[in-house]
């Protein structure tokens, strides 16, 4: 019974059609790409992203707890974790656009402050058409000294919080 439950939800997960990929990659610089449906309603998605501890991955924080972050979802508000006796701004918020169902970050995440990278994150999400899905979009642009040689790493990390988002989504 375990292996007909564990063959149905790996078929599951193959069922939601998403993409991912490196758009442009120089040696200081790259562009990220992803998309997937989601079922959510717009004001669902925006709840959603303002909630980052409920689907960011904690084996990507410095705290190694997703609880210890925070997102105030207003132009200027950080997106921050809480460390003991201190904390992290691993991005700002630039937009919040709900009508245009926009929210942008000036977000050099993890490794990228070090590198003095600047990064930015759009995310968007699409009116579906009737009786369809709603289109999740994430670009994610990186320009700074050999950033591009981080592309394939980043990617990875980012394609895990953008599928755990659409998981989250799609509940």
């Amino acid at each position: 019974m375990f292996k007909i439950i564990s063959a149905g939800l790996a078929l599951a997960m193959l069922a939601t059609p998403a993409s991912a990929e490196v758009k442009a990659r120089t040696d200081n610089g790259f562009t990220l790409a992803f998309e997937r449906p989601v079922r959510a309603a717009p004001e669902t998605v925006l709840e959603a992203v303002a909630m980052p501890a409920g689907w960011w991955s904690s084996a990507h924080t410095y705290s190694g707890d997703a609880a210890n972050i925070r997102l105030d979802l207003i132009p200027g508000g950080c997106w921050c974790e809480a460390l003991p006796g201190g904390g992290v701004k691993h991005a700002e918020v630039v937009m919040v656009w709900p009508e245009r169902r926009m929210v942008r970050f000036d977000a050099p995440f993890g490794p990228l402050q070090g590198m003095g990278a600047d990064a930015v994150l759009t995310m968007t999400w699409s009116d579906p058409p009737e009786g369809g899905e709603r289109l999740l979009k994430w670009t994610y642009v990186v320009e700074g000294p050999g950033t591009g040689a981080m592309a394939d790493v980043i990617d990875s990390v980012m394609t895990e919080q953008f599928r755990r988002l659409g998981d989250r989504l799609d509940l």
